[in-house]
């Protein structure tokens, strides 16, 4: 399986995001002297996809199947895109809460932390659907990790299309992600730009 091994500081520098939005306590600080010139229409298309990718821990092959199911379904390919994303378990497990950044929810569930539905899923990009409950494996819960997670950040809240009550071990997906519940700065109709020349 391939994965991205390039530091999560540095890339954020990069592609201008702030390393929170990963999950990532530390802060990177700007250079105020270092100015860049004016970027080309492709080069801001091309560093809109790559953020999205980045902050999903997604590789391009799967990001394009992404888009094309986007392209497909009813609506603006790219909230749809940005809702797909969202709904990938890895990032649902990061919402709930049950780990602190998006990797490291992605090899927790890699792992087969978690069940969905009662059902052990040990798949990151397994899609959730509305109605299904999302919840950390009976012989899991008893892992020092899971209780510490639990009780440090089982008082963050959830977006409203997710619910959970405060220090419990499972979650439940209430609706699809809207585009409003996007916590972070993207322009996505700069991705659907450049798939659709």
């Amino acid at each position: 399986m391939a994965k991205n091994t390039q530091p999560i500081l540095k890339r954020c520098k990069t592609l201008g995001i702030s390393p929170a939005v990963l999950g990532v306590s530390k802060e990177t600080k700007r250079n105020p002297k270092q100015s860049r010139r004016k970027q080309s229409e492709y080069a801001m298309q091309l560093n809109e996809k790559q953020k999205v990718k980045f902050i999903y821990g997604v590789l391009e092959k799967q990001f394009r199947k992404y888009y094309e199911k986007a392209a497909k379904m009813e609506g603006k390919a790219g909230e749809n895109l940005l809702s797909l994303l969202e709904t990938r378990l890895d990032n649902v497990v990061f919402r709930l809460g049950f780990a602190k950044t998006r990797r490291e929810a992605r090899q927790l569930t890699s792992h087969g932390h978690f069940t969905v539905n009662g059902q052990k899923v040990d798949i990151a990009s397994y899609r959730v659907k509305p109605g299904d409950v999302i919840a950390v494996r009976e012989k899991s819960r008893s892992s020092a990790k899971f209780k510490a997670l639990v009780e440090e950040l089982g008082a963050t809240s959830c977006p409203k299309w997710l619910e959970k009550e405060k220090d419990s071990f499972e979650g439940k997906v209430i609706a699809m992600p809207q585009r409003d519940d996007i916590d972070y700065e993207v322009a996505e109709h700069l991705i659907v730009e450049l798939y659709s020349k």
